[in-house]
């Protein structure tokens, strides 16, 4: 047992807590039924205070990094403490990738349960759940194996449920066949945000992955402008005749030792960043081979790049709305340009179906993910405002990556609330399972 400091990624609202590390279901079992206040953690890649609890008992899954034989049909059964790193360690050189994976390999399978994760090929492929075919769930009710067929209701509410139906201990996904361990990019520069947008509307579903960079330090004409690129795998008549075998991704090179000064990613250094990332870009290129790693998780490539943000941290502000409310994509990058607020890194993309999970993120049309430097003190005010117009366009805020949200903006985001707090009741009457973000928004409606 370990007493710890815990915070999410963006380094903001720490609480401490005991951290265990159980090794089986029957450890797991008895701490639901002994301790009053529980949650997993993986990897602490969620941006808040997803995987905190204060005064709590943190249940660290890294107990649980089985992986076992992958199956001629791409199947494998893993532990939920294993990364999408040591997943791809194993099952890329014998040709199979995960069929749906975030920004950073660093995430815990468990976690990207909890989080239902997506990627630059929800439109094409849907999100992390679409691809699990079942898992074990340790609930204060007992320990079962769920799926689609058994208990689909816990099934789905665990789905994006931020660990709150129960402790994942091993999943069975589906595998995604590759015949090389490099995808074919399509770039596009595009000069404001209505191009690209317009852009990615036409020609997304000839893709499997899009997103675009989107540089809100801009305003006027040139407002959003930015860099989409596109891709598929390639297959094996890409690679080189002397390639044999798939290459798993390489550790990160690069490492930031120690947390920046304060003020050192302001509106000044941000601008210039943006300007020197966007004059870099080719206008258009077309079937540039690029490295798994290098298109999906560049960030990985340098270890605590969080620390850049300063000792205050950062916020990643994540939303999304309908497809027919564009507009407000357009209209919140236009709040953020004329704030000033620095905006280091801005993705957008497009999500397709959203799935049954009543607090899964994705629903069909827009995401825009931002990342902000805790400090401005106009930051908080200019986030509400946000809210506002992403409630308003019938969107909601992806709770994987909040760290401030009102708990009154809950429901309205998230208008299947109340399923979900019916299937956490069944299997949790207790309470057991909460966080500090539970806390905060009341997830469960007690």
């Amino acid at each position: 047992m370990t007493r710890a400091t815990l915070t999410g990624w963006g380094r903001t609202a720490p609480s401490v807590a005991e951290v265990l590390t159980p090794t089986s279901e029957d450890q797991v079992s008895e701490l639901l039924a002994t301790r009053p206040a529980l949650v997993a953690r993986g990897l602490g890649r969620s941006y808040g205070d997803a995987a905190q609890l204060g005064g709590g008992v943190v249940v660290d899954n890294r107990g649980f990094v089985e992986i076992g034989p992958i199956s001629a049909a791409g199947v494998v059964t893993a532990g939920a403490g294993v990364s999408i790193d040591e997943l791809l360690a194993v099952s890329l050189p014998r040709g199979w990738f995960v069929a749906v994976t975030p920004g950073t390999r660093q995430v815990s399978l468990g976690g990207a349960v909890a989080s239902d994760v997506h990627g630059k090929n929800h439109h094409r492929d849907g999100s992390f759940a679409a691809h699990v075919l079942s898992m074990r769930l340790v609930t204060p009710r007992g320990t079962r194996t769920v799926s689609r067929r058994e208990d689909p209701d816990l099934f789905w509410a665990t789905m994006g449920g931020m660990g709150l139906t129960g402790i994942v201990t091993t999943l069975t996904l589906q595998l995604l066949a590759v015949g090389s361990d490099q995808v074919r990019v399509d770039t596009d520069r595009f000069n404001d945000l209505d191009a690209v947008m317009a852009a990615m509307t036409e020609g997304d579903d000839a893709y499997r992955y899009s997103v675009a960079w989107v540089d809100c330090m801009t305003r006027g004409t040139h407002m959003g402008r930015a860099i989409l690129t596109r891709a598929e795998h390639a297959d094996a008549t890409d690679r080189d005749p002397s390639d044999t075998a798939l290459a798993a991704p390489r550790p990160a090179r690069l490492a930031v030792p120690l947390t920046a000064p304060r003020g050192l990613l302001n509106p000044l250094s941000i601008r210039i960043f943006n300007e020197a990332w966007f004059r870099s870009a080719p206008r258009q290129r077309r079937g540039e081979l690029q490295s798994l790693s290098s298109f999906f998780h560049p960030l990985d490539g340098v270890r605590d790049w969080n620390r850049l943000y300063g000792p205050r941290g950062f916020v990643q502000y994540q939303f999304c709305v309908p497809t027919s409310e564009g507009q407000c994509v357009v209209d919140a990058i236009s709040r953020l340009s004329s704030s000033r607020l620095p905006s280091f890194l801005a993705v957008l993309k497009r999500f397709g179906p959203a799935d049954p999970g009543p607090l899964s993120f994705p629903i069909p049309g827009w995401t825009l993910a931002l990342d902000l430097p805790v400090g401005p003190p106009t930051l908080g005010r200019v986030l509400d405002e946000l809210d506002e117009l992403v409630v308003a366009a019938g969107g909601r805020v992806y709770l994987a990556k909040d760290a401030r949200l009102a708990p009154e903006r809950v429901r309205a985001m998230y208008p299947r609330l109340n399923d979900f707090a019916a299937v956490r009741a069944r299997v949790d009457p207790e309470g057991r399972l909460t966080s500090d973000l539970d806390r905060r928004l009341n997830l469960g409606g007690r």
